[in-house]
């Protein structure tokens, strides 16, 4: 784990390469939010962050939307999810599916991604597959700028627990 000391201290560069996956496949935001040093405490790291991505664009930030993994999808099981996107999937049990859930979270992520243009995103720390299955039958019929809403609070939830994770409070 990181000090904050030490994140202050960071080269650009350097900054990058320790936060450049914590908004997944999106280094552009750990870019924007090495910027924004020396922060005060970890919240506020978490804020810069969180702040890159609610300013972006409504293009952008569907962009960034679009690069977010299924959850419990084909790339989980082929083990081509990003570390942090595996550990938080298999934590929520999505990695012991049987083979009828895996069948239904194709189906809803298929129907979800049709309907919005993303995938559906959720963050799972604390939950299980039936919590995260019952969030995808009620959003699944909700307004595409509802689940816009709804998909980023859910990637800015990610990031702070991600950065919680790895920078000491």
């Amino acid at each position: 784990m990181l000090t904050l000391d030490a994140v202050n201290a960071m080269a650009p560069g350097d900054f990058v390469t320790a936060f450049g996956d914590i908004a997944e496949h999106s280094p552009f935001v750990a870019e924007a939010a090495a910027g924004a040093r020396p922060f005060a405490d970890r919240a506020a790291l978490v804020e810069a962050f969180q702040r890159v991505v609610a300013g972006l664009p409504e293009d952008q930030l569907v962009s960034l939307l679009q690069v977010h993994p299924d959850l419990a999808g084909r790339a989980h099981r082929a083990g081509l999810l990003a570390r942090d996107s595996a550990g938080e999937q298999a934590g929520a049990g999505l990695d012991s599916l049987t083979d009828e859930e895996f069948a239904r979270f194709t189906t809803l992520n298929e129907a979800y991604r049709a309907r919005f243009g993303f995938p559906f995103i959720l963050a799972v720390r604390g939950a299980d597959k039936h919590r995260i299955l019952d969030a995808f039958a009620t959003r699944v019929s909700g307004s595409r700028r509802e689940e816009l809403m709804t998909a980023t609070a859910q990637v800015l939830r990610i990031m702070r627990f991600r950065l919680e994770d790895r920078v000491a409070g």
